[in-house]
Parts: C-alpha cells; structure tokens; sequence
C-alpha cells in the first residue's frame, strides 16, 4: 500500500457497512478519503474511531449518487481541493424488499437500479476522466456480490439483475481503460452475505454464516496492494458454512 499513500480514494456509501469499514481502513493506510453518503453525519462520526493524528485523512461529503447532479459536484469539488482521484471504492448500494410482478413497485426498481448501476457507472466515468487528466494508473473497485453471479437468490428481485450489470461493467471498463491505452486497473469484489444494514430486519437474527464489513475491507486493501503489473479483475469472497 506504500505506493498509495497519500493518495485521494473516494468512498461511495460511506456511511455505514463496507463502505465504512473501507474509508476507515483507507485512511489507516495513508490515504486522503473522501466518504460519499447521504446521511454525511455518519460519516463525519466515523473520524472519532480514528486516531486522533489521522482524523484529518478522512474527508466527509453529502452526495446522493443516484444523483448525476450531486455526482458532477462532488468530483468537481474534490478537483478544486484535491487535485482529482486516484482510487474509487464504489460501494452505494441498496436493496428493495419487493417482487419484479408487484404492481406499483416502479419507484422501489428504478431506485436500485439508480443507486447500484448509474450511480456505479457516473462516478467511475467521472473519477477515469481525473486519472486520465493526470496521466494516472488508479484503481477502480466495485463492490458487486455473489448475487450478480446468479440469479438463483429467493427474494433479491432487481438487486440481483443491477449485480449482473455490475459483473458486465466491470468487464466492459476493463476492456475501454485497456483500448484507451491506460494502466487503470479495475476490480470487481462479490462477497455472499455481510452482516450490514442493507439486510433485510429478519434476515439478521437468522443463524447463518455471515461475513463482518472489516473482511471485505481488508479485500480492498490486498487487491489495491497487488504490483502494477497485476489485475485482480474478479474476487469472490463467501463466509465458511455458506449454504447458496
């Protein structure tokens, strides 16, 4: 991680989960994070947990990225302060508890795929156009999941299709950071179940094997620490005991 400190890693959905746990490790690491979330409280509560010479690391900005809007101010704004991006942890994600047959549901499907896909493909669109600005070899990392690798998950509707596309994007990215004759790198993690609050209530207080959000952080660490030579395009990380 020598290589990065430093360096500006920005942190979609940061308040909470992956994405806290990550701008936490991130910071640690020497990094300067920029923690995206809409409760921004959250994230500015996150600077206690850290050691009071490394608080000023950590860097929180309210930004919805279902939002283009919020999306182009932001990186905007961490340009002018910043210098631009070197890392993009894109973690938002959300999770509707519906059916894709249940009338009345269009708000709850367009507000997945919002978050999970365009929210993913803007920031990335925006953070590639700083790399390239500066002749940057950065890092992009989608957190994606084991649900965008089948669609066999009771109860996931939509979440599992705005996953596939993820799996498809990283793919795609990987391909157009390679035409466009840069080093970027980009990684897809998929983790099974993670104890966060994007589960559903009572899928919590089921006995099944969960992952901590601190695992998938250290996920991040370990692919950001690989050489430039080396790419880990696909992680896939499952709890031990996991039944799908």
């Amino acid at each position: 991680m020598e290589r990065w400190e430093g360096k500006v890693a920005v942190v979609t959905g940061a308040s909470s989960g992956i994405g806290a746990a990550a701008t936490k490790a991130l910071a640690k690491a020497g990094m300067i994070v920029i923690g995206l979330a809409r409760r921004v409280e959250r994230v500015e509560a996150l600077k206690l947990e850290l050691e009071d010479s490394i608080q000023h690391r950590l860097n929180a900005v309210k930004c919805d990225v279902s939002k283009e809007e919020d999306i182009l101010k932001t990186f905007k704004w961490i340009e002018e302060k910043f210098g631009g991006v070197d890392v993009l942890i894109n973690n938002a994600g959300i999770f509707r508890k519906t059916q894709l047959l249940k009338p009345d549901n269009t708000t709850q499907l367009r507000e997945v795929m919002d978050t999970n896909v365009m929210g993913l493909v803007l920031c990335t669109r925006e953070a590639y156009q700083s790399m390239k600005k500066r002749s940057i070899d950065g890092h992009v990392i989608h957190i994606n999941s084991v649900a965008g690798h089948n669609a066999s998950f009771p109860g996931v509707n939509i979440y599992s299709a705005s996953k596939f596309a993820v799996t498809a994007i990283t793919e795609t990215m990987r391909n157009e950071f390679r035409s466009e004759g840069t080093k970027i790198k980009v990684t897809s993690i998929s983790p099974g179940v993670v104890k966060t609050e994007i589960l559903p209530q009572e899928m919590l207080t089921q006995d099944i094997p969960m992952l901590e959000a601190d695992d998938i952080a250290d996920a991040i660490l370990y692919v950001l620490g690989t050489p430039p030579r080396v790419q880990v395009h696909e992680l896939t990380i499952r709890p031990v005991g996991e039944a799908f």
